[in-house]
């Protein structure tokens, strides 16, 4: 069985790596090489990059998206979307998420990897339903956390719940580096047992696992995984490309890729990467403390750099062991954009002023009055009645309510 390579060197890479900063004028030069792997699929729209592109770069995610297809015509060019938040911080309407996608279809893309960070199918079934109707590949997420409110069978469930909405695959999203190999094994496993489905692996390189887990995720029969091209991968990011295609060479696993057109890839992104010098965080190697702070990549260098404009770049390590104790107080959500960037600030506030939740920021209250979707178990009763204020919390699906 083959396994689907998809690299996300064009986005996920450099937006954990060094804060989405990676210009177009640096992305076309390798445009065509990059084209010319055999890749399953090129991510390169999407997550922070259209952010980035508008608040940073002074450019035209549009163009960007336009100019990539046109450089590399022969692969799926692949996204990551944020269900009902599209690719900003709050909920949009459905007629909104509906034309979104027509247009990115229209400028392009091909594959949308749709998730939700409260791992609730209700954000998700919009956006899922709006890319199948315009005839792209609907990629429904599982982002993956741990806690006492989730078992595999939270995991199954979800599963089943975005094959009723339809979708073409499912993808594994572990954007902190916490699924451990054995976790990967189990789980995939047991999807495959249960589901005729496509499915896909995603991890972060942060604890030290990555690897370990897509191993062990290929032998209980995962489709596809992502990876990173070498000069652009580890730390905050993500396994390299060039020693998983090694790996499973001449095994039932081949990936087909030839090594030496990826080593070329290396070495212009090696040079590439240079540039973006003063966006890299500070992590050399390894960092065992996410497994606990459950952190996801690109979160961790905008949490220092946050510190660090305010002077108190210090307390970090007071910061992510504040983190997770937020995290519980608002129902053990995942940690991914716009909920890592929810908590980080939460935990931030309490850290700095001295005293938890003496401040409590607007989009947090967002969260106790339920404004972003089910959480996986209650929030802080107290928190809650504080910020309601006698009224009530939203029990639908938040945008049935623009």
């Amino acid at each position: 069985m083959t396994v689907a390579i998809t690299d996300v060197v064009l986005r996920d890479a450099h937006q954990s790596l060094f804060a989405t900063r990676l210009r177009l004028d640096d992305m076309l030069p390798i445009a065509a090489q990059l084209d010319d792997v055999g890749y399953g699929s090129l991510e390169c729209w999407g997550g922070a990059t259209f952010d980035a592109c508008i608040r940073f770069l002074g450019e035209d995610p549009w163009l960007r998206l336009r100019e990539l297809k046109k450089a590399m015509p022969k692969t799926p060019l692949q996204m990551l979307l944020r269900g009902q938040n599209l690719l900003g911080y709050r909920h949009y309407a459905d007629d909104v998420v509906e034309r979104f996608v027509e247009r990115a279809v229209k400028n392009g893309m091909d594959v949308f990897r749709v998730f939700d960070a409260m791992n609730d199918p209700r954000n998700m079934k919009a956006a899922l339903q709006a890319v199948r109707s315009h005839g792209a590949h609907a990629q429904g997420t599982l982002s993956y956390t741990t806690s006492p409110a989730h078992t595999l069978q939270t995991w199954l469930d979800l599963t089943e719940q975005l094959l009723e909405t339809g979708v073409d695959s499912i993808a594994i999203k572990d954007m902190s580096g916490i699924l451990t190999p054995m976790a990967a094994f189990e789980l995939v496993s047991e999807i495959k047992k249960r589901f005729e489905v496509r499915l896909h692996l995603h991890c972060h390189a942060t604890t030290g696992m990555a690897e370990m887990a897509l191993l062990k995720a290929i032998e209980a029969g995962v489709d596809g995984v992502d990876t990173a091209i070498s000069s652009m991968s580890a730390t905050y990011g993500h396994p390299a490309t060039e020693a998983l295609v090694a790996t499973l060479a001449g095994t039932k696993y081949d990936t087909g890729l030839d090594i030496l057109k990826l080593e070329n890839i290396a070495a212009y992104f090696r040079e590439v990467r240079k540039k973006y010098h003063a966006f890299e965080g500070q992590l050399k190697g390894y960092d065992s403390r996410i497994l606990v702070a459950q952190v996801p990549g690109g979160m961790l260098t905008n949490l220092e750099s946050q510190l660090k404009q305010q002077n108190a770049a210090d307390k970090l390590d007071q910061v992510l062991a504040e983190i997770p104790r937020v995290r519980e107080d608002l129902g053990f959500i995942p940690l991914v954009t716009p909920t890592s960037q929810i908590v980080g600030t939460q935990a931030v506030l309490n850290v700095l002023t001295g005293e938890r939740y003496k401040t409590i920021a607007k989009e947090t209250a967002g969260i106790l009055k339920g404004e972003y979707g089910h959480t996986p178990v209650p929030v802080n009763a107290a928190l809650q009645a504080r910020v309601l204020e006698g009224g009530a919390p939203v029990t639908c699906r938040p945008a049935d309510l623009l």
